[in-house]
């Protein structure tokens, strides 16, 4: 799969990315390794980049953003950076990508409501300057959500 990661390193990644709170032993029990073993592999993994971080994956309707949108944006070429950066920083945008074709950026926003998703528009995105066109798009429902690289 991955040329640099032998099969051991691999099958603790798959194993962290199905659970990230799994001890060492857990892991070690699994793979047949002891749990100072794993440990050094995985902060070997975490010194290499290759394990960014350890995080949680909170479900948005759980939480009340019942709203869940993607956004193409066309900017000014001469302000697209200053809009991603811009983007980046309004509260609701999860993930924001630089993307080819006719949309320099794809965004994901959650929201509470449709009038959350209104005023977002209106008074955060429609007010950056440099935006060229906006395109709307909301989840009606998720069939599949994956995070991260799987291995």
């Amino acid at each position: 799969m991955f040329n640099k990661l032998d099969a051991i390193d691999q099958e603790i990644l798959k194993l962290l990315s199905e659970n990230s709170r799994m001890s060492y032993v857990e892991i070690g029990k699994r793979v047949n390794l002891s749990r100072v073993a794993v440990k050094s592999r995985m902060e070997s993994l975490e010194k290499d980049g290759i394990i960014e971080r350890f995080s949680i994956v909170i479900n948005p309707e759980k939480v009340g953003r019942m709203i869940s949108a993607f956004f193409d944006i066309e900017a000014e070429p001469s302000h697209l950076f200053n809009v991603a950066q811009a983007i980046t920083e309004l509260e609701a945008v999860t993930d924001v990508y630089q993307m080819t074709g006719s949309s320099n950026l794809h965004v994901h926003a959650t929201l509470e409501l449709n009038e959350d998703l209104e005023r977002f528009l209106k008074t955060e995105l429609y007010t950056i300057p440099g935006i060229v066109k906006i395109n709307c798009n909301v989840i009606v429902s998720r069939f599949k959500t994956r995070k991260g690289l799987r291995v």
